[in-house]
């Protein structure tokens, strides 16, 4: 078996399974797949991967990018975003700063957002994506 062939599943720390799935199914219309025996919840994404939802305590975050979609438009993909209650972050510091809540990085551009539980979302529009 390969790893560039296989498809992922990308694993996120929640404090609170219930309020996770409001947000990830409710607010970025992510499908719910179901849950396990131990509380994990698992949403699909593209290419038959998938995000599970992992039951912990509080701190276990990163504070550093967790996951981050592709999209074909960043300001269209955060209107949408925003009109489901998304709140986008705004960063001043050396080599990130966002303008309008974008960032523009060498030819991609870059928004983020938290969960509920503060792991850091983003949505990025790359070169090839324009």
């Amino acid at each position: 078996m390969s790893l560039t062939t296989s498809t992922i599943a990308t694993m996120l720390p929640v404090t609170d399974t219930a309020r996770a799935k409001e947000f990830y199914a409710d607010r970025l219309g992510l499908p719910f797949q179901g849950a396990n025996s131990v509380g994990e919840l698992t949403f699909g994404l593209a290419h038959g991967d998938a995000l599970v939802l992992l039951p912990r305590e509080a701190g276990t975050q990163s504070k550093s990018t967790a996951l981050s979609w592709e999209v074909g438009d960043v300001e269209e993909e955060m209107s949408e975003l925003e009109s489901r209650g998304i709140t986008f972050e705004d960063y001043d510091m050396p080599g990130l700063k966002t303008v309008n809540h974008i960032a523009d990085l060498d030819g991609e551009r870059a928004a983020w957002f938290l969960d509920p539980d503060g792991n850091v979302l983003c949505i990025h529009q790359g070169s090839s994506a324009r």
